[in-house]
């Protein structure tokens, strides 16, 4: 069923694209170059694109500082983001148990401390169960909770967002109910 819908949605594209000229533009002649339109007198203000010979040993940016200085950020990412421990759901839910609220209230405090300079993306997973659609739908519900929980807690929302990989990236592939609980949660990711 998704090879024929794929296939029609390529056909209809190559259909429509075509491979039609492109449009001729007229040039101006030099006798109408004059003119005392304001927007080609905008355009005729324009200064040429100066070029600029730089020695060699003068290109060396100090890499010394700049690597310092990201390792620093990608560091203090990296251990935040490791603070930042799951959220997980109930099969078929995508609703807050009380434990999981304790959770997103510790993670929106890690937010407005250690993370304020960073935003946040929250990435709604599932287990096999179900369509692709179906769980791309629940992962994007389970993230948006807990947007909504981090927004009550005091996060700014506009530092959220969200994406939802549905049963594309689990964490676990055993065929038991313990793997399957791993799979359905909501993992958060710092972003500059």
């Amino acid at each position: 069923m998704k090879s024929i819908v794929l296939s029609s949605v390529v056909v209809a594209l190559l259909a429509f694209s075509g491979c039609g000229e492109q449009p001729k533009v007229a040039e101006k002649p030099a006798a109408q170059e004059k003119t005392t339109d304001a927007a080609d007198a905008k355009a005729e203000e324009v200064a040429p694109v100066e070029t600029e010979t730089v020695a060699a040993e003068d290109s060396m940016v100090d890499s010394d500082t700049n690597a310092d200085m990201n390792s620093d950020t990608a560091m203090s990412m990296t251990d935040i983001e490791a603070e930042l421990t799951p959220v997980y759901f109930g099969f078929d839910k995508f609703n807050l148990t009380n434990d999981m609220q304790d959770k997103v209230s510790k993670t929106a405090e890690i937010g407005k401390t250690k993370a304020a300079n960073f935003n946040v993306k929250l990435e709604g997973n599932c287990d096999e169960w179900g369509s692709d659609e179906y769980n791309f739908a629940l992962g994007l519900k389970r993230a948006d909770t807990v947007k909504k929980a981090l927004v009550a807690e005091g996060i700014d929302a506009a530092r959220i967002t969200m994406v939802s990989y549905g049963e594309s990236n689990p964490v676990c592939s055993d065929k038991t109910e313990a793997c399957y609980a791993k799979n359905r949660r909501v993992d958060f990711k710092l972003l500059p």
